[in-house]
């Protein structure tokens, strides 16, 4: 029997510009600064923002008592852009780095921008989660990173 996977979602309003969030999501520089949730930071690894284009990236834990998926204080991941539509969607697949089986299989993020009367609702779409990632984390860890990309964004 194939075990069910779950979809974690999150939105927000941003006071930016489709394009001004896009390039936000493209650009390695301004994925370190806000992609990581709160309590986290990023390295780039490896970034090729085109449609099957690779990435790679770390999200190390800034608090020592954090227990991350690849190491004790690091979630480490690789993926590729599966679909990018300028200034409306991003498609990604990624697969974490872990010897808990866990935390294994690829799992879709699905960006999608939409206009609202200059500003952008941004919905962030997490299909086939993997089971070691828990639903109530995930979704704060989603709004933690939206919180981010806005202040990103918005200034």
């Amino acid at each position: 029997m194939t075990e069910l996977r779950r979809t974690d979602t999150g939105s927000r309003l941003i006071k930016a510009s489709a394009e001004t969030i896009y390039r936000a999501l493209v650009d390695p520089e301004a994925v370190t600064s806000w992609r990581p949730p709160q309590g986290m930071r990023a390295e780039i690894l490896a970034f090729e923002p085109r449609e099957g284009g690779t990435f790679r990236m770390a999200f190390i834990y800034e608090d020592a008592g954090s227990h991350g998926k690849t190491s004790d204080n690091a979630d480490v991941f690789e993926g590729r852009f599966v679909e990018l539509v300028p200034n409306r969607r991003v498609v990604e697949v990624i697969e974490f780095e872990s010897d808990d089986p866990a935390f294994a299989g690829a799992m879709r993020i699905v960006t999608t921008l939409e206009p609202v009367a200059g500003d952008t609702w941004v919905t962030v779409s997490c299909e086939d989660v993997p089971p070691g990632i828990s639903e109530d984390d995930h979704r704060e860890g989603i709004a933690s990173s939206l919180a981010n990309l806005a202040a990103f964004t918005e200034s």
